[in-house]
């Protein structure tokens, strides 16, 4: 109990400190908070100029985490992120090679407009992104902990972009839908943005205090009442079994074991940010659409209704609400 309400203190400055850099994306913080509590990786989602990458530069600040950024291209090569080896030549004559980290060795790795990388360079990401190391020329370079990618996509522009793979996406602690701010908000932004002065965020957390709230994290206890909640909610959204009409007749693909891991730990993280000692069913049903969403696919006939995948969200959490 000290320990979570220490850490709720702490956390509390985390959101204060990022309030004073981004203005009017409180959801979409808090769920990047979640998802980096959680220790995983978030893709997010939304047009240019909604201060994605300002975000991210923000997170590294006040968590004190080392970032870096990529602009993904479709001429990115693997070596391009992931490092490669170049031979040297010594004092002595003796030639060897050295390897050259790329900027996956960061803490924090932002990859903006990742849908424009080529599927080769993806692949090589999603060994990072699932095994926290690397493979270049036959030996395994460990990456730094703790290491999370926040990824970006622009829904808009689609020429000459690859969409992510399935076993890509799923990796994905969670996809946030990054929306305009409202009118009190943008106008303080553009009020703040123009002066002279720069606000700056100012380091509130070390890399090795979030690694202490990532193992507290998963310390929290969960009631049964929460676990059957998620078990339930997943696996409505399986057309093969699933008792709703509406997934059977809507849904291609349902969500997999890592969409009930995902939940598990974000709920409990979701309770340590508001600082409380123990997940509910409203923390499982918040995080149901960033969690579920890029988890599912609709099929033609889904389409052809109408249908969205918000639409059938809401359906599988109807029971639970």
């Amino acid at each position: 109990m000290a320990e979570i309400e220490w850490l709720g203190g702490r956390l509390a400055e985390v959101r204060e400190g990022i309030g004073r850099v981004i203005f009017g994306q409180q959801e979409v913080v808090d769920r990047t908070l979640v998802t980096l509590l959680a220790g995983g990786h978030v893709l997010l989602i939304g047009v240019p100029g909604l201060a994605k990458t300002r975000l991210v530069e923000t997170l590294g600040a006040v968590l004190g985490l080392g970032e870096k950024r990529v602009q993904c291209t479709p001429d990115l090569m693997p070596a391009d992120i992931l490092g490669s080896e170049v031979l040297e030549e010594g004092e002595n004559g003796r030639r060897s090679f050295r390897f050259l980290p790329g900027p996956v060795f960061s803490q924090l790795l932002m990859a903006d407009e990742i849908n424009r990388a080529s599927p080769r360079t993806q692949s090589a990401l999603l060994q990072a992104m699932q095994e926290h190391r690397v493979s270049v020329a036959g030996q395994y370079h460990p990456l730094p902990q703790p290491f999370h990618v926040l990824a970006t996509q622009n829904p808009l522009e689609q020429e000459g972009t690859y969409p992510l793979p399935e076993a890509q996406l799923d990796r994905f602690l969670m996809q946030i839908d990054v929306d305009y701010p409202d009118r009190d908000a943008e106008r303080r932004m553009m009020i703040a943005t123009t002066n002279a002065s720069d606000v700056r965020a100012q380091a509130v957390l070390s890399a090795a205090d979030l690694l202490a709230a990532q193992r507290l994290v998963r310390r929290l206890p969960v009631g049964e009442g929460v676990v059957d909640g998620i078990l339930d909610l997943v696996r409505r959204g399986r057309p093969d079994s699933t008792d709703l009409v509406e997934v059977q007749r809507h849904v291609a693909w349902g969500p997999g074991p890592r969409a009930s891991q995902a939940l598990m730990l974000a709920a409990r993280a979701r309770a340590v940010l508001d600082g409380r000692l123990a997940p509910s069913l409203d923390d499982v049903l918040a995080l149901a659409k960033p969690i579920l969403k890029h988890r599912m696919a609709l099929n033609f006939a889904a389409r052809a209704d109408g249908v969205t995948l918000d639409d059938v969200i809401d359906r599988l959490c109807a029971p639970l609400a």
